[in-house]
């Protein structure tokens, strides 16, 4: 296995003679890594023994790249909106109910001083930040594409800030004042971006759930006028210094593709509601994509139904440069073993070009 060639082959539009592939929580859902890797793990298990069972299920499992950014909600911890989460983790660790507004009315969103709440980003120092964050990924996943990039581009540093309802509250009742917001909120957030791209970091990841499951869900002028020109402003340093880009989004952002590419990205990552024959033929021979096996149907899918799927996505990618396979969105905690088990299998019997 040469699974840190791979990824990188891909993503440099190579075309490995294997299509690498990728997964988002695989490695922590115990009872999977235990049978897969025979070292006995749970949620209770000490971290250093989740490491060691983690790791080795990267291998055995042949990661082409390990997903991860650094900068991320937490950076806004010091006005921001906690909107709870559900139990995802195995153990449903990552539960909790605590609910808070950070922002009480639209004209407190618009009136918010960036530098003055959060600090001015010290770029230096963000610098640091990310070769050492990079440093580290890159000691603890020894045999892969590793990263770090930003979580809180655009929307997600919105949603983070805001919560859902005031966002959307906010958008609403003054367009043009929450435009002006979104726009100051840009030039503060650019300064990481800028401190990224003066890294030794060669592969970022840069993240933005700018839609919902069906779509976006601001108007189409938002996105053309607001989102998208600043997104390719905050990543013109970055294409500058030559960086692979890759962008994630969750839920169908099909139709924004074409202007996420123009902003200077090198590849995407996404989930199965994003169209995948569409970035085939727009982006097959460019970009590297990233995706998009339905999570839904190694939950509940028959061995046919899984078999299908894999076959969907490895067809479709097949002859293109930087195609690494991923189920989207996630292989969670409560995915039947025998159904994540039969996954692997199949990609490892179709992943040869």
């Amino acid at each position: 296995m040469m699974s840190f060639e791979n990824g990188m082959a891909a993503i440099r539009l190579e075309m490995p003679a294997c299509i690498p592939r990728t997964e988002y929580s695989a490695d922590g859902h115990w009872a999977l890594v235990s049978k897969v890797t025979g070292i006995p793990v749970d949620p209770e298990s000490d971290p250093m023994e989740k490491w060691e069972a983690s790791t080795a299920f990267l291998k055995a499992w042949d990661y082409g790249m390990m997903w991860n950014v650094l900068i991320s909600g937490t950076d806004l911890d010091a006005k921001r909106t906690k909107m709870g989460h559900g139990a995802f983790a195995a153990g449903g660790k990552d539960y909790n109910d605590e609910v808070t507004r950070a922002f009480s009315e639209p004209e407190e969103v618009y009136a918010i001083d960036f530098d003055e709440v959060y600090g001015a980003v010290d770029k230096k120092k963000e610098k640091g930040r990310f070769e050492s964050y990079y440093k580290m990924m890159c000691n603890i996943y020894t045999d892969t594409v590793n990263m770090t990039g930003i979580y809180i581009t655009a929307m997600s540093g919105y949603i983070d800030m805001l919560g859902w309802d005031m966002l959307l509250y906010a958008a609403g009742y003054d367009y043009p004042a929450f435009c002006a917001y979104a726009n100051r909120y840009s030039r503060w957030v650019r300064g990481y971006f800028e401190a990224l791209a003066e890294s030794t970091v060669p592969v970022v990841m840069i993240h933005d759930d700018m839609v919902w499951t069906d779509g976006p869900f601001m108007k189409p002028d938002f996105y053309k006028h607001i989102v998208i020109p600043n997104i390719k402003r905050q990543l013109a340093p970055l294409v500058e210094a030559g960086k692979k880009i890759l962008f994630t989004s969750d839920g169908n952002y099909t139709m924004l593709m074409e202007d996420i590419a123009a902003c200077g990205v090198t590849g995407f990552c996404f989930e199965p509601m994003t169209d995948l024959d569409f970035a085939v033929e727009k982006f097959g021979k460019t970009h590297t994509l990233i995706g998009n096996a339905d999570t839904r149907i190694l939950l509940s899918g028959t061995k046919e139904d899984i078999y299908g799927e894999v076959k969907r996505c490895m067809d479709a990618g097949r002859n293109c440069p930087g195609f690494m396979l991923s189920v989207g969105n996630h292989i969670p905690a409560n995915t039947p073993i025998e159904n994540a088990l039969y996954y692997n299998e199949i990609y490892m019997k179709l992943r040869k070009r």
